[in-house]
């Protein structure tokens, strides 16, 4: 085994000090006002209510938390956790005190926002959601999913309502009309489809654009449709004809998150690029523009009065970018590199298990002794523990049961066969490595980093992170 000092091709001093610039970067960020700070994971969710001032975000730790964001500095009110996957796209139903989750476990939940509890949960999807729509009257959800269908649920009722099934490839997002009489859905077929909301009849294709499309999103007092594509390229088309209205700034990776706000009409699209753009709906004239180059945007949603907006993406917060009166001057909002973002050389066995760990694992776990969990528990001092026991930590009841004990050659054999061979029940996303080496390096890596201290001395790079092991 290659000694710890083997981390980084660079003076321990060095990696040290690099480490403790990046945590004091991180945590300066996270405090700047208006953050929503609270997930263990990537934001892939957002939405605002300008009713009642609150806020939802989603995220890659399988929860959906509800905050209070009308007075200067925001409130946490919930953490929802009770999803079997990450969060990908959150709803707020008008007119109730209801709000809507929806993810990689397939499921659309129903949550009472006034007691905190999980009102109903809708089953039929055979894949993850990707998006969701709620009607302008508040009785029924739409659902798109990577089952190439889109579903709708009768809110009132809680009971399923038609499938739409027709498209080529994965559902990614839906639109109710402005009465609810249609939906429409966009594919990555490269297709907005028009369906009847009465029946799920498909009407016909609307509009056909080549590439896939990410986002869409009904612009409110019509029936104009706005979409972002995988090829960057943002429009607006008619929802009645499917004719072209207007083309807008194009990103230069795939548009992967946009928002709408009626008063005083903008939209703001977001990039795989880190570009923010927020435009006049009337005429898509530039307002803003925002260019973070060091992550995708995911969400967006614009508080109340459009002065400003929520952005997620890599980081485990949602960020405020107050877009107008715009600051004078922006520093780069993120640190760079993220830990699964790990450059440089690699020097020896430790040191490759360490890039291994930082750029597959780190999303869902920790390495910190506080416990900071993300979608999985916090991996320190991991070995020697069983399966399914860290206190705090809600693993399901299949992990519960296994009697796995966490050793160099159990976490081995978790690699080499994958979760749903060695863990069954689980819902760790992590994939086989059938490279032995790089199962020796990782593992090498993890036992230098778990043990408390960690043996370098530094805390293990990235030290807020931790590898795919043990996950519900």
């Amino acid at each position: 085994m290659a000694s710890a000092g083997a981390l980084r091709a660079q003076p321990p001093e060095a990696d040290a000090a690099a480490k403790a610039d990046r945590r004091a970067a991180d945590k300066q960020r996270r405090a700047s006002p208006g953050n929503l700070v609270g997930h263990g994971g990537p934001i892939k969710a957002l939405a605002v209510d300008a009713a009642t001032g609150r806020a939802l975000t989603g995220s890659f730790d399988y929860a959906m938390m509800v905050w209070d964001v009308a007075a200067e500095e925001p409130r946490r009110l919930a953490r929802l956790d009770d999803h079997a996957g990450a969060v990908n796209a959150v709803a707020f139903v008008p007119g109730s005190k209801l709000a809507l989750a929806a993810g990689d476990d397939g499921t659309v939940a129903l949550w009472d926002l006034e007691t905190g509890k999980l009102a109903h949960r809708f089953l039929g999807h055979e894949a993850k959601i990707v998006g969701l729509a709620v009607s302008a009257d508040g009785k029924w959800a739409a659902s798109a999913s990577w089952d190439r269908t889109a579903r709708l649920w009768d809110l009132a009722k809680r009971e399923p309502g038609p499938v739409l099934s027709g498209h080529q490839g994965p559902v990614n997002a839906v639109a109710f009309s402005a009465d609810g009489s249609r939906v429409y859905s966009a594919s990555a077929d490269g297709t907005i489809g028009l369906w009847s909301s009465a029946d799920g009849s498909f009407q016909r294709p609307l509009y056909r654009h080549g590439w896939g499309i990410n986002v869409l999103a009904r612009l409110p007092g019509g029936e104009r449709l706005i979409f972002g594509g995988l090829n960057g390229s943002v429009a607006v088309v008619d929802g009645e004809t499917g004719t072209t209205v207007m083309e807008l700034p194009a990103h230069e990776r795939p548009v992967l998150a946009l928002t709408v706000l009626e008063r005083p009409g903008v939209i703001a699209t977001g990039g795989g690029d880190g570009v923010i753009r927020v435009l006049r709906s009337a005429d898509g004239s530039p307002i803003e523009e925002y260019r973070n180059p060091y992550g995708p945007v995911w969400a967006l949603a614009f508080i109340a009065d459009g002065t400003a907006l929520y952005y997620g993406g890599l980081d485990d917060f949602a960020t405020l970018w107050r877009i107008a009166p715009r600051e004078p001057f922006e520093a780069i909002a993120s640190p760079f590199p993220r830990r699964f973002q790990v450059r440089g050389q690699i020097s020896g066995q430790v040191a490759e298990g360490e890039i291994q760990f930082a750029r597959k694992c780190s999303v869902c776990h920790t390495l910190l002794p506080d416990g900071r969990n993300r979608a999985g528990p916090t991996l320190h001092k991991v070995f020697g523990r069983k399966i399914g026991t860290l206190p705090g930590y809600p693993y399901s009841e299949a992990l519960r049961r296994l009697e796995i004990v966490w050793t160099p050659q159990t976490l081995g054999k978790l690699f080499e066969l994958g979760p749903e061979i060695f863990t069954p029940g689980s819902k760790m996303p992590l994939q086989k490595m059938p490279d032995a080496a790089q199962r020796d390096a990782l593992i090498a890596y993890l036992q230098l980093a778990t043990v408390d201290p960690p043996i370098d001395g530094n805390g293990p790079a990235g030290s807020d992170s931790g590898v795919q092991g043990e996950k519900r």
